[in-house]
């Protein structure tokens, strides 16, 4: 059996060990038993488990419990990042190389490729690494750039036996080294390359729940990769479909007519663990709507408004008009109400003219608020202002209309306001997120992507029309990751005019 067969491979003597793992059959159970086994056998150095997500860095924290101080768990973004900045004169990087990285759209993408050509000149720096970490657990490897890949490769080409879980079909960050078509030529040279290569095959996850949906979801798998496409009609009763057209009338935003949603209400409601998953943040943002604010956003780890509220501080340098317009970009990517004709035009004037004018009703509140700025050109007075906005937002009736979606975010931007420098309540924020692993809420709405190693017991996946999942690769990866996040029943909401072509309907 697949199970035997891996497990043995793993502990094998073999250099390089390549696990197919289709979604709920066991990877992370096997990766985390073979640490935590190894881990107490070690004379020295640690195993190192590398992912791609914070999500499956808290799964594999839990799993790994017993033995957590003997085994390290890191995203290869944070290994990259680390080497960067203990060799960032040689890469010629600045000290502060979280900071470079954070100002560039691609920082981790260029980090990955210096680096990777560091370990090829210097072969001592992975030598070094890989006597720390003689083992090396590489998670979601499809989702590695070339440049991530070759990190792996230059620490086993110094003698650390490295072990990669990875499945073509949840390739969904747009790695370069997975390739469309009927085969993944990078994965078939790797797999053929592999001392030892195994196929986990049973569905695991929804053994306690509901087999049926787990074999159906492995034959979804084989459908997608293969080109063909999800069989709705031999569904088994576990699975619902509901056709309903998205009647919002802004781009990516979404809303259900009142008799296309009784069916979604009613299995949100039966529901104590559940993810609504879509594609995109916008969309996820709009779905709070939807449900009345009563599920909350999974904002997974990332805080893009964050980092860029922080370089906006930076950049102001006590200018408060900048500082103002910093604020509100960052309110408008945190919440709804924050828009420049709902309120950032007025609170920018009030800066602007330094808070002189007699205002009444909402403008006299968002006066108030502009004084914080006024009185401290500087992210001290941002994190007044962003504090006094929580209070109103609780009390004043006139900021009914305004909401906060992403609540950790807005807070840790509360918190990172509270130290010596913004840059460096950004680094400790961010350095306690990573610390404390964060789990999302039993019930959440999340974009597929932030959901990549999690499941629940329930999931809807919508909107489900040609526009979110054409008839594209990354698509039926998207869409595969998607549906396999469910352990008992799984709604789809599909388009009734334009359904998605993958689906057989």
């Amino acid at each position: 059996m697949s199970d035997q067969s891996v497990r043995a491979a793993l502990r094998s003597d073999a250099h390089l060990v390549v696990v197919e793992a289709p979604a709920g059959c066991g990877k992370t159970y096997q990766g985390a038993d073979y640490a935590r086994e190894v881990a107490g056998e070690m004379r020295s150095g640690w195993p190192l488990i590398i992912t791609h997500t914070h999500a499956a860095c808290s799964v594999f924290a839990e799993r790994t419990k017993p033995a957590h101080a003997r085994v390290e768990i890191r995203t290869v973004d944070s290994i990259v990042g680390s080497i960067a900045s203990a060799y960032h004169l040689g890469l010629g990087l600045p000290a502060d190389t979280a900071t470079w990285i954070r100002q560039r759209e691609d920082g981790y993408s260029q980090v990955a490729a210096m680096v990777s050509r560091l370990l090829k000149r210097h072969p001592l720096v992975a030598s070094s690494l890989a006597r720390r970490h003689p083992i090396i657990i590489c998670d979601e490897h499809q989702d590695s750039s070339d440049d991530q890949h070759a990190v792996a490769m230059a620490l086993a080409a110094q003698g650390a036996k490295i072990r990669i879980f990875a499945d073509p079909m949840q390739e969904v960050f747009g790695s370069s080294w997975m390739i469309t078509g009927a085969l993944f030529s990078h994965w078939n040279e790797l797999t053929q390359h592999a001392d030892a290569f195994e196929t986990l095959d049973f569905p695991h996850r929804w053994a306690e729940g509901c087999p049926a949906l787990g074999s159906w979801t492995l034959s979804v798998r084989e459908a997608l990769k293969k080109g063909g496409t999800v069989d709705l009609r031999g569904r088994p009763s576990s699975v619902a479909v509901v056709y309903a057209d998205n009647q919002a009338p802004r781009d990516l935003d979404y809303q259900l007519d009142k008799s296309d949603r009784a069916a979604v209400d009613r299995f949100e409601r039966d529901s104590s663990s559940l993810l609504v998953l879509t594609r995109h943040n916008r969309t996820a943002r709009s779905l709070r709507a939807l449900f009345n604010r009563r599920i909350p956003l999974w904002e997974g780890h990332v805080r893009g408004g964050l980092g860029r509220l922080v370089d906006a501080i930076n950049a102001a340098a006590g200018d408060r008009e900048a500082l103002a317009a910093g604020v509100v970009e960052f309110l408008g990517s945190i919440g709804k109400g924050f828009s420049p004709s709902a309120f950032g035009n007025v609170f920018a004037q009030e800066v602007q003219q330094g808070c002189t004018r007699p205002r009444r009703g909402k403008a006299a509140a968002v006066q108030e608020l502009a004084r914080c700025l006024v009185a401290d050109p500087n992210h001290y007075g941002a994190g007044k202002t962003l504090r006094r906005i929580a209070e109103m937002l609780d009390t004043d009736p006139v900021f009914a209309s305004c909401k906060v979606d992403c609540h950790r975010e807005f807070w840790d931007a509360v918190h990172v306001c509270e130290f010596e420098t913004p840059d460096i309540g950004l680094a400790e924020v961010t350095h306690r997120r990573n610390h404390s692993r964060p789990k999302p809420p039993a019930r959440s709405i999340s974009t597929i992507h932030k959901a990549k190693g999690l499941e629940c017991d329930s999931v809807i996946v919508l909107p489900c029309d040609e526009r979110t999942f054409p008839d594209s690769h990354e698509a039926r990866c998207v869409l595969y990751v998607a549906l396999s996040r469910a352990k008992k029943r799984l709604m789809v909401v599909v388009s009734k005019t334009k359904p998605s072509p993958l689906l057989n309907l």
